[in-house]
């Protein structure tokens, strides 16, 4: 893992951006790196080829992977010049408060749920496509409205927050401003609609690779803290190694089939897929249990992040000894 981000050096910056979100939450758009990022992703589509699905694949794949390795080589020489600075670890706790979003996550969540427990199904059909979805919402009814909202928590916590910071981890802040730009990038390309499939197809597929460790850990950490929910974790365990494959992403699933598991209920996309079949369809109470399981399957994942960091540190210096 990053050779400079040992178990106290990471811990510090990371709980002070968490800190940070919860006391703060997200920025004015002005000041926020991702809405540069997103910004930056737009002209890419704007300027990309009118035809052509290998024209268009080609420019997708250089635009994108030629912005993420700019981005990374720009942080990483910023970080180089300013790592032996005694205040540098803020700068790296401001600017990874700037790449992470539990508070943000959980409004989206109480919008969605303040709506429905109001009977305001129409108001919370609107939230949850402006928050959490980018799925057609106008004809859903409320329990598919819930488990909408439950799955988006459950995968938007792997993409906001642990994996962030699991990249911060494993590569600094060069590897976390990659991870975010790469994550934009599929948020903003990565659909199969004849102006984005070959355009968005690298992103989409950089964005999986990025995800595939993260995306399990959130998991893992999600069906830990099933208890808090009144769940088992036997049972969150069960559904995510089941249902797991359900999804066309190779990670969306981990996370949400664990999520489901957990809360004892069924998450179904109609004609996508269904996660806990058979289990209780979910109502407004679970996106509010959903919330508090994902706070602290947070806190679970993130545990075992830094665990694994301290690990491969006993390890690579056990590797050093033996080899001088």
């Amino acid at each position: 893992m990053h050779k400079a981000c040992d178990r106290a050096t990471c811990s510090a910056p990371v709980l002070l951006a968490l800190f940070l979100d919860q006391g703060l939450g997200d920025p004015p758009s002005t000041f926020h790196p991702v809405a540069w990022m997103g910004r930056w992703i737009g002209q890419i589509r704007a300027h990309a080829p009118r035809a052509g699905a290998a024209g268009r694949f080609v420019y997708g794949a250089l635009a994108i992977s030629g912005g993420a390795l700019a981005l990374g080589g720009v942080a990483h020489q910023c970080q180089r010049l300013l790592r032996r600075r005694s205040w540098f670890w803020l700068i790296e706790a401001g600017l990874l408060w700037l790449l992470i979003s539990v508070r943000g996550l959980l409004r989206a969540g109480d919008a969605v749920a303040e709506a429905l427990e109001q009977g305001e199904l129409a108001t919370a059909r609107r939230q949850l496509s402006w928050h959490l979805v980018s799925r057609d919402t106008a004809t859903l009814d409320a329990s598919q409205v819930a488990a909408a909202a439950i799955e988006s928590l459950a995968e938007n916590t792997s993409d906001s927050v642990v994996a962030p910071i699991f990249w911060y981890v494993v590569a600094g802040l060069p590897g976390a401003l990659v991870y975010r730009f790469l994550n934009t990038a599929d948020a903003m390309l990565g659909y199969r609609d004849a102006e984005r499939e070959w355009l968005g197809k690298a992103a989409a597929r950089l964005d999986d690779a990025a995800n595939l460790i993260p995306a399990r850990l959130t998991a893992l950490g999600i069906a830990l803290a099933a208890p808090v929910v009144g769940g088992r974790i036997a049972d969150a365990l069960q559904i995510w190694r089941r249902d797991a494959g359900m999804t066309a992403s190779p990670n969306a699933g981990r996370p949400m089939s664990a999520a489901a598991g957990a809360l004892g209920v069924e998450l179904e996309k109609v004609d996508a897929y269904r996660l806990g079949a058979g289990l209780a369809k979910p109502t407004v109470v679970d996106i509010r249990r959903a919330q508090h399981l994902i706070v602290v399957g947070t806190g679970v994942s993130l545990v075992i992040v830094v665990g694994l960091n301290w690990a491969w540190e006993k390890i690579t210096d056990f590797i050093r000894r033996k080899s001088r």
